[in-house]
């Protein structure tokens, strides 16, 4: 599997050398605003023992290949992902630390979502998989599941932004279901990281969860994934959307801004699934019960909290990071999908190579669901590639 220090000795892979074959490819070269996203051929990955190449289907847009481009992530950015914009090329410079606190390993191909086609397999890996269509978990449990060091498919690696795409074997799941292509390349990252925060939450069907930002990506799936453990969903959402994160199976719905304390009262709540985090993070502990589990995979409304050490110890109150996926995390979905479960919240669809438009809509925050990117159809070159 290729990581951060594998890329950065690999610089020169989108080189285009005689007679290799080439793929369409959104490349981002660094730090910056749209201009840093290029659309343009680069050569097919060969996958080495183990892995497998991917014909990419379609692929999901999402908060983290923005806040990565910008570099959010730098422990120097201490406001919003929303004050961050994607035109701002001075606040958007390069960060050292901008990619999950870590170098990002420019150029590369970014995508966290991945629903495709296997089309060719390395040695090592069973070639009856070969027509599958499949979806990629993006978080890599690169030491074991009793280990939490982790990378992260289209962060560390490179990603589904892209024809084509090469992963470990192991990371791959085949899903039968009637669901299109662009309503699978809705699931892994947000429904991931919804799935992996109730699970480590461990929500049952006693607990009342308080879900922030419910009518984003992560939100939404994470009312879905609570109701199905029937547990009593309580969901947080512009006024504009409450309709329709009700229909999605929260029971009761509060507009963003109001007060949730004078709503629903102190110590009223056994869970919060929160990736907002920011000025709000306050009434967050107050509204948790005694040995109340408060979960975060994000921080769109800003990275740095008050955080009044009384209100958490003092109610026993567990404080749960999400980063590294729990190994059940994915089946778990597959599962649900296949058993039809869950449903797909697709909101629109656009063409790869209109990617900055795609992701210029999706900071406006006036969709619900997720936007999918549609890679172009092969060409009669590449179809040849694999028709055998």
């Amino acid at each position: 599997m290729l990581d951060k220090n594998t890329l950065k000795k690999n610089k020169n892979r989108f080189e285009i050398r005689a007679n290799t074959p080439t793929m369409k490819a959104v490349v981002t070269t660094g730090n910056g605003g749209y201009d840093k996203l290029e659309y343009r051929d680069v050569p097919i990955p060969t996958p080495e023992r183990g892995e497998v190449l991917i014909h990419v289907l379609a692929a999901g847009v999402n908060n983290t290949e923005i806040n990565t481009r910008l570099g959010w992530y730098s422990s120097s950015v201490k406001t919003g992902t929303e004050e961050l914009g994607g035109d701002d090329n001075e606040r958007a410079r390069h960060k050292a630390d901008g990619g999950w606190n870590e170098a990002t390993p420019f150029p590369l191909i970014q995508g966290t979502d991945c629903c495709g086609r296997i089309v060719s397999v390395a040695p090592g890996v069973d070639k009856r998989t070969i027509g599958s269509r499949v979806l990629i978990r993006p978080c890599c449990r690169t030491k074991g599941w009793d280990n939490l060091e982790h990378v992260w498919f289209a962060s560390d690696f490179d990603g589904a932004f892209a024809q084509f795409v090469k992963i470990a074997a192991d990371e791959v799941f085949p899903v039968r279901c009637d669901w299109t292509d662009a309503e699978l390349g809705t699931i892994p990252c947000a429904y991931g990281t919804a799935e992996n925060m109730i699970y480590r939450a461990q929500v049952t069907a006693s607990d009342h969860v308080l879900i922030a930002g419910a009518s984003g990506g992560v939100g939404s799936a994470a009312v879905q994934l609570a109701k199905l453990r029937e547990a009593t969903v309580t969901a947080i959402a512009g006024q504009e959307k409450l309709a329709a994160v009700r229909e999605i199976g929260a029971d009761r719905v509060i507009p963003r801004g109001d007060d949730v304390v004078d709503t629903l009262g102190e110590k009223s709540v056994d869970v919060v699934i929160d990736n907002v985090a920011g000025p709000p993070f306050h009434t967050m502990m107050q509204v948790l019960k005694a040995g109340g589990r408060y979960v975060s995979s994000g921080a769109i409304a800003g990275p740095l909290v008050s955080l009044d050490m009384r209100l958490m110890y003092l109610k026993d109150i567990t404080l749960i990071g999400c980063t590294a996926w729990d190994e059940p995390v994915f089946p778990n979905l597959i599962s649900s999908i296949e058993k039809g479960k869950i449903k797909p919240l697709l909101a629109t669809t656009f063409a790869l190579e209109n990617i900055a438009e795609a992701q210029q809509e999706f900071t406006k925050k006036n969709h619900i669901g997720k936007f999918v990117l549609i890679p172009p159809p092969l060409s009669r070159q590449q179809r040849q590639l694999f028709d055998k």
